[in-house]
């Protein structure tokens, strides 16, 4: 969510929503690698997932990096486009595939309610359908909210008119008697 959120704030709605796209192929990729059997695909496989953990890892210590140097609150701020959306999308990707903690939620929790040995195409596509869907209702909100939060950040004019109509008592330290 902070990767999200991290984004809209930085680029609006439309990078940011390919970034969630790819956050949610993550996902899915991770629930098809445990109905598949994800020891075998794990073992199978050990270097490439090795591989998409570090990407992901410098992926999010470039979003702190520009985070820190960027300062959303600068005068000079200025509306530009910062990556693709294909970026976006690969964005997304890695940061989910490296992240350790979603793929033990689908490893953990996916047995646990449904009998995978007993998924045919037709309930898979239904749970890939489900999945999306409930990524989707979740991530929007962040998506929508952090990108109107910019907007409002941006507007030097209505932050100024919101700080400059407080009353001025409230700014001086109260009397000593």
């Amino acid at each position: 969510m902070t990767a999200i959120v991290a984004r809209a704030l930085g680029s609006g709605f439309r990078e940011t929503f390919f970034m969630g796209l790819g956050l949610a192929l993550g996902d899915l990729i991770y629930l098809t690698g445990v109905i598949l059997g994800l020891a075998f695909v794990a073992q199978t496989f050990t270097t490439t997932f090795m591989v998409i953990k570090i990407l992901g890892a410098l992926y999010l210590l470039y979003i702190a990096y520009k985070l820190w140097t960027a300062g959303l609150l600068s005068q000079d701020i200025q509306a530009k486009k910062s990556t693709s959306m294909g970026m976006s999308f690969l964005s997304g990707l890695l940061v989910t595939l490296g992240n350790p903690k979603t793929m033990l939620f689908y490893v953990a929790l996916v047995p646990t309610l449904i009998d995978v040995h007993m998924i045919g195409l037709s309930e898979y596509a239904v749970l890939v359908g489900a999945t999306f869907a409930v990524l989707m209702a979740v991530l929007i909100p962040y998506i929508l909210l952090a990108s109107r939060a910019r907007r409002l950040l941006k507007s030097r004019g209505r932050y100024g008119r919101s700080t400059g109509s407080l009353p001025a008592s409230s700014a001086r330290p109260p009397p000593t008697s």
